[in-house]
């Protein structure tokens, strides 16, 4: 018997099966062509043992050699000439397309850090996904121990149509596991409705204190201006004593005249 791929014997028996009632003919369900690997080194590019070592490091991952990428111009600013390596890379078709997609998906996402999901914003509208990986200890076959640089690299699926609703639903149908768009939409309208809700409380409560404020400030104004007509009535009962006083005395003084 001739060894076949799960996922190949997933795509022939099952994913057709499943995807050719949106279709006329079954020759026009989508298909996962190729799988690009690309490296770039950056400044790590006049370093030959860096360029050797991200070379033995891709092929490990995708069990085929890499390829060296080279300058294709100069540019003074990034002190590159032409025809010098720039990354590596590889392309997989066939068998070992599907292996490598594979181990990808059962081993390869779970060990990405903080992984919630891939975003479906990596489509370019052509049908073809793209996506990152910001370590490439994220891949079981490479060792922590033996390497000296963290790196990433870009991934991209490339499929036959030109739809990216039709490469979404192949490619969940291989197992990728994409961010569901309705529960984001959802988090962000029950994130915006709490905003909203702490915006308007803590309005409620500024108001309240505003109008405590003015309450208290009418209050202490009212009392001052009854103590000034305490103090008024007061000076008005002492002066008219006085009066009276002056008056009497006045007139005891004519009578005693």
């Amino acid at each position: 018997m001739e060894y076949t791929p799960n996922l190949r014997k997933k795509y022939s028996d099952q994913i057709v099966s499943n995807l050719k009632g949106n279709y006329k003919s079954v020759m026009q369900v989508p298909k996962l062509v190729k799988i690009c690997l690309n490296q770039g080194l950056g400044s790590a590019s006049s370093d030959k043992k860096q360029i050797e070592a991200a070379q033995q490091e891709m092929t490990m991952i995708t069990g085929q050699k890499a390829l060296i990428t080279k300058a294709t111009k100069d540019i003074s600013n990034f002190k590159l000439r032409k025809g010098m390596p720039v990354g590596v890379m590889v392309t997989l078709r066939g068998d070992k397309m599907y292996e490598f997609l594979e181990r990808f998906i059962t081993s390869t996402l779970p060990r990405v850090r903080d992984f919630q999901g891939l975003e479906v914003k990596g489509f370019d509208g052509r049908g073809n996904f793209t996506m990152g990986i910001k370590e490439q200890i994220a891949f079981p076959e490479i060792s922590i121990d033996k390497i000296s640089k963290i790196t990433g690299m870009d991934i991209t699926f490339v499929t036959d149509t030109n739809s990216n609703e039709d490469a979404l639903i192949l490619l969940k149908e291989f197992g990728l596991p994409f961010k569901d768009e309705t529960s984001r939409k959802d988090e962000r309208k029950a994130q915006i409705k709490q905003k909203d809700q702490e915006e308007r409380r803590q309005l409620e409560e500024e108001a309240k204190q505003e109008m405590l404020g003015e309450v208290s400030e009418e209050d202490i104004s009212s009392q001052d201006s009854e103590e000034i007509s305490k103090d008024n009535q007061d000076d008005s009962l002492e002066s008219e004593k006085d009066n009276n006083q002056d008056l009497s005395e006045e007139t005891d003084k004519s009578e005693s005249l």
